[in-house]
């Protein structure tokens, strides 16, 4: 009998062993979306209102790739569990985490990819960011054309009274992807180029041009034409800035 169950006990120590590395170590609150494959065209029209002209040319993207999204901004509590401080300016557990690099964002990341062996994480790219925000709309915001719209979905200059709140409280898009026009910023991998001559239309970010790096989504310190589908900003790597966030994909 002892025999029998030693090696039952070696067994189910070796099974274990081969198993993918749980996900319970990621911070609470971490949801995660699939984003399905899928083609878009990227940028703006030339007759969209409010548009900038890095927003050219509107070309087609194919993303031939399922991928997952996490479904708010990384939130001052889920930073803070993972690194143990908070940067942020508007301090609160549920806001989103703002005043961080990008660098800083690579220190994050690099850490839920020790926690979680199952999965990789990383920022979104460029394109990623506007196919999951869009989900398959057309109009300025995914919610519709005018800036009374964004109102629906965002906070932005016009309803937030320059204050940043808690992930999750407007309505999200259609693949239930909170906040991902306004409220804050958000990093992208790619590099920053002042428009589309050469960019991949695979979904992979564009890693030459630079020195700075793309933000998507606008803010709730932006007009509501800065936080369009198609809206976009440059930033300095090392910027930490009060409206700047992120929110990271893994596969």
């Amino acid at each position: 009998m002892t025999v029998v169950v030693c090696f039952v006990c070696s067994l189910l120590l070796l099974i274990s062993c081969g198993q993918p590395y749980s996900a319970a170590g990621i911070p609470s609150g971490m949801e995660f979306v699939t984003i399905p494959q899928g083609s878009f065209m990227m940028g703006s029209p030339p007759d969209e209102q409010g548009r900038y002209s890095d927003e050219s040319p509107l070309h087609e993207v194919t993303i031939s790739y399922t991928f997952e999204m996490l479904s708010t901004e990384v939130s001052q509590a889920m930073w803070e569990e993972v690194m143990g401080s908070n940067p942020s300016a508007f301090v609160s557990p549920g806001h989103p985490v703002e005043s961080v690099s990008w660098d800083d964002c690579q220190d994050f990341i690099a850490q839920l990819n020790l926690l979680d062996h199952e999965y990789t994480y990383r920022l979104p790219s460029e394109a990623e960011y506007e196919y999951a925000c869009r989900t398959g709309t057309t109009a300025r915001f995914y919610s519709g054309d005018e800036d009374e719209d964004l109102d629906l979905i965002g906070w932005f200059s016009g309803n937030s009274g320059g204050a940043v709140y808690d992930c999750g409280l407007k309505a999200p898009n259609a693949w239930g992807l909170y906040d991902i026009s306004g409220n804050v910023w958000e990093w992208c991998e790619d590099y920053y180029n002042d428009n589309y001559n050469g960019a991949p239309v695979d979904g992979s970010p564009w890693l030459e041009g630079g020195p700075a790096r793309v933000s998507r989504g606008g803010s709730s310190g932006s007009p509501a034409r800065r936080c369009r589908s198609a809206a976009r900003d440059e930033c300095s790597q090392s910027l930490r800035y009060f409206y700047l966030g992120f929110r990271v994909v893994r596969y």
